[in-house]
């Protein structure tokens, strides 16, 4: 399967998914990694996860649910802002608890969805954007073959202070570019 790797598995949300979405949604310690700033209610995500046509060229983003080979889900992989004229998506990822983070999961589930983008999508290119202090998440991007190329001065507040954001990108398509002669 497309989706399926040594550990891990990619599959669409289900409305089953709810509690566990809401869990992690709602984990304040989590609200850093993704700019959250409120908790979202079950009637949200229900709205999201019914409306949500798993059409990534009519929802302009694609969420995935990661789930291990007992079929237990341990976290999610995102494409969003799906730009199909410019042929690029953001990238983020979460294995929501810490006992499940280090084993790998990441990375496969990251391998994957490049693959996806790459074979599937056709894009020229994958971001993420990054806590400069986020480094195990820097490390599992860069592995992967995206770059620093950008770094945003004290962009995130935190209760300790402002954080850089760092701007990574995965060019997958080495095509001439467009000369502006």
């Amino acid at each position: 399967m497309f989706f399926e790797s040594r550990n891990i598995n990619l599959r669409s949300i289900e409305p089953t998914d709810i509690d566990i979405l809401y869990e992690w949604e709602n984990h304040v310690a989590l609200w850093q990694l993704s700019n959250t700033h409120q908790p979202f209610s079950k009637y949200i995500l229900k709205s999201f996860i019914d409306n949500s046509t798993n059409d990534i060229f009519v929802d302009k983003s694609l969420r995935l649910i990661i789930t291990n080979k007992a079929d237990i889900a341990i976290g999610t992989i995102d494409l969003f802002d799906f730009d199909p004229f410019h042929l690029r998506a953001g990238v983020g990822v979460l294995i929501a608890d810490i006992e499940n983070r280090g084993n790998g999961y990441a990375n496969e589930s990251l391998t994957l969805l490049i693959k996806y983008a790459t074979e599937i999508l056709q894009l020229n290119q994958l971001y993420c954007n990054i806590n400069a202090d986020n480094v195990e998440s820097i490390k599992l991007f860069i592995r992967n073959g995206f770059e620093i190329t950008g770094n945003k001065k004290e962009w995130n507040k935190t209760k300790e202070g402002y954080l850089d954001e760092l701007f990574l990108q995965l060019i997958i398509s080495k095509n001439e570019k467009v000369s502006s002669n």
